[in-house]
């Protein structure tokens, strides 16, 4: 019985965790690469599925994305933080650069 309650509060607090960072990473939408249409777009889908195992991160290594409006950057970008956080435990922050850059 015991037991049982410890491993519900554990994973209350798993939850709770996750929310937290989520919230946190100040994503402009909850999006992840199941929603992404590599066909109606120019982007290496095999990179992207490489960066999606977030190896890069273990390495502490950056990826910054670059493209005009319409891309699919900022979805890439959350999909990317989105799988750090739900599966690896990461802290992350979502930041845009003005267009005008």
């Amino acid at each position: 019985m015991l037991s049982q309650l410890l491993k519900a509060e554990m994973a209350e607090r798993e939850v709770r965790s996750i929310s937290y960072h989520m919230k946190a990473a100040r994503f402009p939408a909850y999006k992840d690469l199941s929603g992404f249409d590599f066909a109606a777009s120019e982007i290496n889908e095999a990179l992207v599925r490489q960066l999606h195992r977030c190896e890069f991160m273990d390495a502490a290594e950056n990826v910054v994305l670059i493209g005009g409006r319409g891309t699919g950057k900022s979805h890439v970008a959350t999909a990317l933080g989105v799988q750090a956080i739900e599966h690896h435990r990461k802290r992350v922050r979502f930041f845009s650069t003005p267009s005008s850059w």
